[in-house]
């Protein structure tokens, strides 16, 4: 029991460190300089704007997990052959016992367990979806009986690759004009979105708590944006300074609001991208770690053939912008501190996943949901023990509305009435 418990904390540990270390690295990649770094003058300096780039990393480390996948597969395949019986094909017949209705519970504890694995298909960046009634797990314990997705039909992965791919690139733009508490915080809006597609597209219920509860997350998520602009952070990048210095102030302004917009209208494509797992997971068994990998390995296809095709089509009429591949390819390998933080980066993401599928397997999907809730709160914390940004109380009352509203979705906390 101790040794469970024991792994259990570290399980959560590790999600908690590896989420809050990746949002940072990325914020710090963001930050780098790799042109014109002796000028005196601070607004000549270029920093690191590659946001395509990026998202490229991401997929890279969510490829990691299907070489996971496929090593953990071949170690049980391996246990199973070498298992007693299994080379003669000789197998004893076990004595029964009184352990027998024990071991029937442990099996329906494991196939519950399994059930929600299958049912919780997690992204890169694992986020809170409510917990699952007794009907919806047993639904959920279907999953074993469906056939394993395989041929052409783990095409349907590209679906929700594509719109990963999409809303993390709008957020990864959103991060060069807002903060990294603002910007985590502000992906919590993601419940909102995927409540409302899973009652359109999904035919699913909302209950009154969930919707009371919604609508607390709405309100935290406007007071959270609203801190944003009313303190806007100062603009290092050289896409994010427009006109003249009398205009300074009220570009930052623009710009805040650009960034809060970015990252909440990437949510809409998070949200698809959660409805459209849903959807492949009620047809086929798929197991969360090879639904990473998988969308992982079609994210990263798709990037590297869509980046030649952007700088053809944008980003030679634009040197130095967003689409600009190989000014992107040339800013990361000459500068050791953005391809080291680029594994980093990497790392962690892989590392996430790992640990997030562990806490849903071996504690809750709830656990996983509040672990996720306090990596916020860890990445506001470091940002401003680094110097990043400035403490704002109105911050602090969007982010507890926030906090409370995401609870109650998740039912970690019920409402007093």
């Amino acid at each position: 029991m101790a040794n469970s418990a024991y792994y259990g904390t570290m399980l959560a540990a590790g999600m908690l460190l590896t989420g809050t270390l990746n949002t940072l690295l990325t914020k710090l990649q963001d930050k780098q300089c790799v042109g014109n770094c002796s000028d005196p003058d601070a607004s000549k300096r270029e920093y690191f704007e590659q946001p395509v780039w990026q998202t490229l990393n991401m997929f890279y480390g969510e490829m990691l997990c299907l070489a996971c996948f496929y090593l953990f597969s071949m170690l049980r395949r391996r246990g199973e052959s070498n298992a007693p019986g299994s080379g003669d094909g000789y197998m004893p017949i076990a004595e029964p016992s009184d352990d027998d209705d024990d071991d029937d519970n442990n099996n329906n504890n494991d196939a519950a367990s399994n059930a929600r694995i299958a049912e919780d298909v997690p992204t890169t960046d694992a986020l809170p979806v409510a917990a699952l009634s007794e009907a919806e797990y047993a639904l959920a314990g279907a999953q074993e009986q469906l056939k394993p997705i395989s041929g052409w039909a783990t095409l349907w992965m590209w679906i929700p690759a594509a719109c990963d791919l999409l809303g993390t690139t709008l957020m990864n733009v959103g991060l060069f004009f807002t903060t990294a508490s603002v910007y985590q915080m502000l992906r919590g809006a993601v419940v909102i979105f995927s409540g409302l597609f899973s009652v359109l597209f999904l035919g699913h219920r909302l209950e009154r708590f969930q919707i009371v509860s919604l609508a607390l997350v709405v309100l935290g998520i406007t007071i959270v944006g609203l801190s944003n602009v009313i303190s806007p952070p100062v603009q290092i990048y050289s896409h994010a300074r427009l006109g003249s210095a009398s205009h300074e102030v009220d570009a930052e302004v623009w710009k805040a609001i650009l960034g809060v917009s970015l990252v909440l209208g990437a949510q809409v494509f998070t949200a698809t991208q959660f409805v459209v797992e849903e959807k492949i997971i009620r047809r086929y068994h798929l197991t969360p770690l090879r639904a990473v990998g998988l969308e992982g390995s079609f994210g990263a296809i798709s990037i590297m053939a869509a980046i030649p095709v952007l700088h053809l089509a944008i980003g030679r009429y634009n040197p130095g912008g967003y689409f600009d591949a190989p000014s992107g390819f040339k800013q990361i390998v000459d500068n050791p501190s953005v391809w080291q933080t680029s594994i980093y980066i990497m790392l962690s993401i892989a590392l996430f996943n790992f640990f997030g599928l562990s806490v849903t397997r071996y504690l809750s999907a709830t656990s996983r949901a509040t672990i996720d809730t306090c990596r916020t709160l860890f990445i506001w914390m470091s940002s401003l023990a680094l110097g990043w940004e400035t403490f704002s109380w109105i911050q602090v009352v969007g982010f507890v509305v926030l906090v409370y509203g995401t609870f109650v979705y998740n039912r970690v906390i019920n409402l007093p009435f």
